[in-house]
């Protein structure tokens, strides 16, 4: 029998598809761990939602405040991995996380910050990648993008240790919803393999191709 001993503690900014995903991964056995607690930097984030609906605690922890008080980036970050260390995680998973995190959050916990980013290695770092991969793909400039799922050790943006990566084809008959619709399927299915394999100590063979024609 597996043990579910392994603690997770993910940052969520948004819907929490991929939140929802660690869940169900989780409850059926695929991943031997549990989440202890959701973050959010947004109040109205449906991912908070969805850990209250699984009976987890659900934190919003804002930036403004801290703005408003005239602190910078380091004071949040600092704060924000000393409310992530009360629960004790083996592992701080970002999934959906939109702000930055400097190395006052990061060098508290070396090599066990995960992230999840809808684009490939060196392809589309920071925000909005599958819409620019889709420019792109209309400017005859690529073929296909794909998701990565990498550690975190410093401030670099979606550079961090490869963990495992798929790639997507992008097919002439997409649109932009449908070539969405195929990455979060490939994003939901590589993280909480990545998140299985790293808790199990079993790498995951770093490319793969994704090969579904349909949306």
């Amino acid at each position: 029998m597996i043990s579910h001993n392994a603690r997770l503690v993910v940052l969520a900014s948004g819907h929490g598809s991929n939140l929802q995903a660690i869940l169900d991964a989780c409850s059926a056995g695929e991943i031997p761990a549990r989440v202890a607690a959701v973050i959010s930097d947004r109040e109205k984030a449906y991912a908070l939602d969805r850990a209250r609906n699984a009976g987890i605690p659900a934190i919003y922890f804002p930036w403004g405040p801290y703005r408003q008080a005239g602190k910078d980036r380091q004071a949040y970050d600092s704060d924000l991995a000393d409310l992530v260390l009360t629960y004790n995680p083996d592992w701080v998973i970002l999934a959906g996380w939109m702000r930055l995190l400097g190395n006052s959050f990061l060098g508290r916990f070396p090599m066990q910050v995960v992230n999840l980013h809808p684009a490939l290695p060196g392809t589309f770092p920071g925000t909005n990648g599958i819409e620019r991969a889709w420019e792109a793909y209309q400017n005859g400039e690529i073929q296909h993008t794909g998701v990565m799922v990498h550690f975190v050790p410093d401030e670099g943006v979606d550079n961090g240790p490869l963990i495992a990566c798929e790639t997507v084809p992008i097919q002439p008959g997409d649109s932009l919803e449908t070539l969405a619709s195929r990455i979060h399927a490939v994003e939901h299915r590589l993280l909480t393999a990545a998140i299985r394999s790293l808790i199990i100590k079993s790498p995951l063979p770093v490319q793969r191709t994704e090969n579904n024609k349909g949306d």
